[in-house]
């Protein structure tokens, strides 16, 4: 079992000086900092397991009132603001992408001018596509939600979620 108290004194110290430390310090130093990196991620995903299970379902409600699936949203619980970020990923089906990239090509146009070479999409073109070339692409694009974060500041009002 690590104790916090023990990782502080090497908080106040200088790299030189934890250089400095004999051997045997130093390597049990290094598996305590370890070891409570380990427990700091485990409390961590824990915790944000938690902010998932009390927050997500109002998160996702806010931004359905506003239209969107993904982005920033803001709820209040109590007297804390909780800042939800749920970003976009857009993944693509590289097959799809090249037979599609041929199939323009062919048409004569400039592939480069739709899709990157690396066969992804910006998801700012595909948006501006007309309907008729995003159809041509939809089935090569997969949309996953990121992972979420939060933020907890204190608010002066009280209210919940």
């Amino acid at each position: 079992v690590v104790h916090i108290e023990q990782a502080m004194p090497l908080a106040e110290m200088s790299v030189s000086q934890i250089a400095a430390l004999p051997p045997a310090q130093l390597q049990e130093a290094h598996t305590n900092l370890l070891a409570l990196q380990t427990m700091v991620k485990t409390v961590l995903d824990r915790m944000h397991t938690a902010l998932d299970q009390r927050y997500a379902e109002h998160a996702q409600a806010a931004r359905h009132v506003n239209g969107r699936d993904f982005g920033v949203c803001h709820l209040i619980d109590g007297a804390l603001r909780i800042t939800v970020d749920l970003p976009k990923r857009v993944t693509w089906d590289q097959a799809q992408l090249s037979a599609t990239a041929m199939r323009i090509s062919a048409a004569g146009d400039k592939v480069a001018d739709f899709i990157d070479i690396d066969y992804s999409v910006s998801e700012s073109r595909f948006n501006n596509w007309p309907p008729a070339l995003r159809e041509q692409f939809a089935q090569a694009r997969t949309v996953k939600p990121g992972k979420p974060s939060y933020r907890l500041a204190r608010v002066e009002s009280e209210g919940g979620v």
